[in-house]
């Protein structure tokens, strides 16, 4: 390489560098040492391999980038301007303000050419090993000898702080496991967090742990030598497995004080620091969000050379589309997220019966769908048979049969989650995981970034009560349905029998802007009559009136509501007290955040504010049923944990029986009993 390369090479480096650290300065907010750090290999990455087009950022065989050190957004942000994503410099210059398209850290959807929302140390790791699974399953499916239409890495920057993170190690495990080999992974290996050294509380070699986990592993002991940076690249690309590069890198790269000092990494340098780094650099230190010339337009060749990637792939497409024309046609339907004409006629509806469980019927859901959704993928962590998630036929995703439609995740929930919003990031699936309700807790870090991102992801959590029985406390939910419906845009669905089953699952499959989360159940509920009839639209409303005795629509004497297998009990004993005359009403609750974004006419059809006597009844703790007893009615729940016995038992033991709920229902319309209902028995007391 010339001199005059190698200039033009720390020219463009140090570009990124003043960029962010201007924009940290700026914003008075920020991390600006791991930029100053990275700048070199991610110049390396962006000049010199990766294949994107800042014009067309969703090309469909463009390598992805995903920054899962979050917070060195500034460094992602840099690239995206100089290389010509439509991010301005006043972008740069509105570092974390109000309405800017740069926010802390990288949100998708909110900037261009940013392909994950990541922040959370580890989620932006298990994205990228999800958009690995989903790369191989996609070119297993359309790829055709002398046709490869799928072809690309996946690319990322992972910190210390990643690397610590559990999600990354499950992630990792299984991404080795499944040899991905279109996986790389540049790791900022700079001894520095934000608590100081590494050491502090860091000790193992990560890349023999990384050898363990039978990844290709390489070490860079210059964090600024971009010649040994790209061999390294190129060797991993070569490789058939996952590759982790680590690379000996600098926080805080040339500061005065800061460098290699925990002190560059959360806080703005200092205009003295700032001062000091650029002279290091040989920049002027009076310039702010300078850029050079020379250098914005050896970023700016990615422009062309992008549009010349795009036509030349399109070229291959039509190709493509003259030889295999329904597979064409297909790859852009599922590209387009858009679903297939007649996609959900397979979904059954179930006569009256004695009794489904509702995970049985999401079973049947699934396979019903499997054949005209071919996008559905997913799998459980280790309960198939359990959740009953697999795709009867479809085989096993893979080393070697990348064609499966059936991930078996192992016991890894919180990066099956990460990995499910990368399969949904990607594009041309939906994907689909389970596992026990009681569970969902070790996913919740992941659950909440694809309500924040709008991902589509159906989650199948089982097992919904303490009617699961035996098991006991530890693995009964009763707060978990609380706390997932407490994260915004996460429709949580609780349904109660198998038409709201299928009704649950077409929510799923048809929601575009967000998680569907499925709460179903181990033991067999009954069909009730109705929900053959109300179920689809009903669920997909968020409740609606399964039955009515009342003579008046508007005021019945009594209405009882309730989710799940207890929808059951809340029949039963409508039946019951309209024995003895009381007009009662039986709404069906599956889905609050459905319910309450439908119009007020139509919440007051279901829940009119002149039926005041009220009962809600749910196995699970009773907290935000206020909202919909209302002040004169009754809440029955259970504010406590569970206890090890056969399910029924459990149940009538707390109380959760047709007789109680009649009994609660007379007393509220006799007596004006209103508030919660305790449990009868609790279970043991452990403390």
């Amino acid at each position: 390489m010339t001199d005059a390369a190698e200039n033009l090479d720390q020219l463009a480096i140090d570009t990124i560098r003043t960029l962010s650290i201007d924009g940290v300065q700026k914003a008075n907010s920020g991390h600006p040492g791991a930029p100053m750090g990275m700048a070199p290999m991610a110049y390396t990455l962006w000049t010199r391999f990766m294949h994107y087009a800042p014009t067309e950022p969703t090309w469909p065989n463009r390598d992805r980038f995903i920054l899962s050190a979050g917070h060195a957004s500034m460094l992602l942000y840099s690239l995206l301007y100089l290389t010509g994503y439509g991010v301005s410099l006043e972008d740069l210059q509105s570092f974390r303000q109000w309405g800017s398209r740069t926010p802390g850290h990288p949100e998708h959807g909110m900037t261009p050419g940013v392909e994950a929302t990541t922040g959370p140390l580890g989620q932006g790791f298990a994205n990228a090993v999800g958009m690995a699974i989903a790369q191989e399953r996609l070119a297993a499916e359309f790829n055709r000898p002398g046709h490869g239409l799928i072809d690309h890495f996946i690319y990322s920057i992972c910190s210390d702080g990643d690397i610590q993170e559990g999600i990354s190690a499950e992630a990792a495990s299984l991404a080795g496991h499944l040899r991905l080999g279109k996986l790389i992974f540049l790791y900022d290996d700079n001894d520095i967090q934000l608590d100081g050294p590494t050491g502090l509380a860091f000790s193992e070699s990560v890349v023999d742990r990384f050898d363990a986990y039978r990844w290709h592993t390489q070490r860079v002991e210059d964090g600024n030598d971009v010649q040994a940076i790209g061999a390294a690249i190129a060797s991993a690309q070569a490789d058939e497995r996952p590759s982790l590069i680590a690379v000996r890198t600098h926080i805080g790269f040339g500061a005065p004080t800061k460098h290699d000092s925990q002190k560059a990494h959360g806080s703005p340098l200092g205009e003295e620091e700032v001062r000091g780094a650029k002279i290091a650099y040989g920049w002027d230190p009076d310039k702010h969000f300078f850029v050079p010339d020379a250098a914005l337009k050896q970023f700016r060749a990615a422009v062309p050379n992008g549009e010349k990637l795009v036509a030349e792939w399109h070229g291959r497409f039509e190709a493509y589309a003259a030889a295999f024309p329904t597979e064409a046609a297909e790859l852009k339907r599922r590209l387009a997220g858009k679903l297939a004409d007649g996609w959900d006629s397979g979904l059954k509806t179930y006569g009256l019966a004695d009794g489904v469980p509702t995970r049985k019927a999401g079973q049947e859901a699934i396979n019903a769908l499997a054949p005209k959704v071919p996008e559905l993928f997913g799998g459980a962590a280790d309960l198939s048979e359990s959740n009953l998630t697999d795709i009867a036929g479809g085989g096993v995703f893979e080393a070697g049969n990348p064609a499966g439609r059936n991930i078996r995740f192992g016991v890894r929930e919180h990066a099956m989650g990460g990995i499910a919003n990368g399969i949904s990031l990607y594009g041309g699936f939906i994907p689909y995981v389970g596992t026990f309700l009681t569970f969902s807790d070790y996913m919740r870090g992941s659950v909440r970034l694809a309500a924040l991102s709008c991902r589509k992801v159906v989650y199948v959590w089982t097992h919904d009560s303490v009617a699961l029985g035996e098991d006991g406390p530890t693995h009964q939910p009763v707060e978990h349905v609380a706390a997932l419906r407490a994260i915004p845009n996460l429709h949580v669905i609780r349904p109660g029998d198998a038409n709201e089953t299928a009704a649950a699952w077409r929510c799923g499959v048809e929601r575009a802007d967000g998680p569907t989360a499925l709460a179903l159940s181990r033991q067999k509920l009954p069909i009730l009559a109705g929900t053959a009839e109300k179920a689809r639209d009903g669920v997909a409303r968020g409740g609606y009136v399964l039955r009515d005795s009342s003579g008046d629509a508007a005021k019945p004497d009594l209405v009882i509501v309730a989710t799940g297998s207890e929808l059951a009990l809340a029949v039963g004993a409508a039946e019951a007290l309209e024995m003895e005359g009381t007009r009662t009403r039986v709404v069906s609750l599956p889905c609050w955040e459905r319910f309450d974004a439908q119009d007020a006419a139509y919440r007051e059809s279901v829940l009119p504010r002149a039926a005041r006597k009220r009962v809600t009844v749910e196995a699970l703790v009773s907290f935000g049923w206020e909202a919909y007893a209302g002040d004169e009615g009754a809440i029955i729940g259970i504010d406590h944990f569970g206890a090890s016995a056969p399910g029924d038992e459990v149940m009538a033991r707390f109380g959760f029986t047709v007789d109680r709920v009649a009994e609660i229902g007379r007393k509220v319309v006799r007596d004006g009993f209103h508030g919660r209902v305790a449990t009868l028995e609790h279970g043991p007391e452990a403390c």
